[in-house]
């Protein structure tokens, strides 16, 4: 099945919004998509200064939230410190990866588009 025009769109807009960046698009059979956005800069608090970040957007999207996010599994805080709560050593595509979860509690389909959510994980 091809890939549903609001996740289409989705995708043009994380394009459009992470311009520098490579996404892979790796479609799924009811019409949504798993995407990588690659490299990303996951803030300073962490020694690594880019990361790819990989999520699934549900042939349900807009109405479905974007969730969970996954980055590299080697994903460290520059003072040391544990990973924050949320985050968790997972697998994600087959690759080693960090789960970030970040729930969207009050999900309004009309704003809050997978770009969005996107940068707000980054946040």
């Amino acid at each position: 099945m091809p890939l549903k025009e609001e996740v289409a769109e989705a995708i043009a807009e994380i394009e459009a919004t992470f311009h520098d960046s490579k996404v892979d698009v790796r479609e799924e059979d009811q019409g949504g998509a798993f995407v990588v956005v690659d490299p990303v800069d996951p803030g300073a608090v962490y020694e690594q200064g880019e990361t790819w970040i990989g999520f699934q957007i549900t042939f349900q999207y807009p109405f479905a939230d974007v969730y969970p996010h996954f980055v590299r599994g080697d994903l460290r805080r520059t003072d040391g410190a544990g990973l924050v709560e949320g985050m968790s050593p997972a697998q994600w595509e087959q690759r080693a990866a960090i789960q970030v979860s970040r729930r969207s509690n009050h999900l309004d389909p009309a704003t809050d588009t997978a770009a969005i959510k996107l940068l707000k994980v980054l946040e």
